[in-house]
C-alpha cells in the first residue's frame, strides 16, 4: 500500500501542476484574459513558478520511487516532501485568490501523510 501511495502523491503533484500552468498561465495567456502590465507579468511569473516547482518536484519523486523507493521511504524524504507540501499550501493561501489550488495541494499533503503513516 505504501508503494501506491508514494506513486499517487508524486504522481498527483506532476499532473496537478501540470494542470494548474495550463489553466492558470497558458489557457489565459492565449485567450489574452488579463491586459499586459506589471499586474499581469506577476501574475503569470507567481503561477509559473508554482506549477514548474510542483511538477518537478512531483517527477523527480516519481523517479526516485521508482530506482529507490527504499530512498523515498525514509523519514528525512518524507519530512522534506511533507515542508514543501506546507509551503505550498502557505503560499495558495497567502497570494492565489483560487481555491483549485488549495485543494490540490490538499490533496497531495494527505497521500503523502498517508504515505508516511503506511511504512
Amino acid at each position: 500500500m505504501h508503494k501506491y501511495l508514494v506513486y499517487s502523491a508524486y504522481g498527483w503533484l506532476a499532473l496537478s501542476g501540470t494542470l494548474h500552468f495550463v489553466i492558470d498561465v497558458l489557457s489565459q495567456f492565449l485567450r489574452g484574459k488579463r491586459p499586459p502590465g506589471m499586474e499581469t507579468a506577476l501574475y503569470y511569473g507567481l503561477n509559473s513558478a508554482y506549477a514548474l516547482g510542483q511538477v518537478a518536484f512531483g517527477l523527480l519523486g516519481l523517479f526516485l520511487a521508482w530506482r529507490a523507493m527504499n530512498v523515498v521511504s525514509q523519514t528525512p524524504v518524507l519530512v522534506l516532501t511533507v515542508a514543501a507540501a506546507l509551503g505550498w499550501l502557505a503560499i495558495t493561501f497567502l497570494f492565489m485568490e483560487y481555491r483549485e489550488p488549495k485543494f490540490n495541494i490538499s490533496i497531495f499533503l494527505a497521500l503523502t501523510l498517508a504515505a508516511f503513516f503506511t511504512r
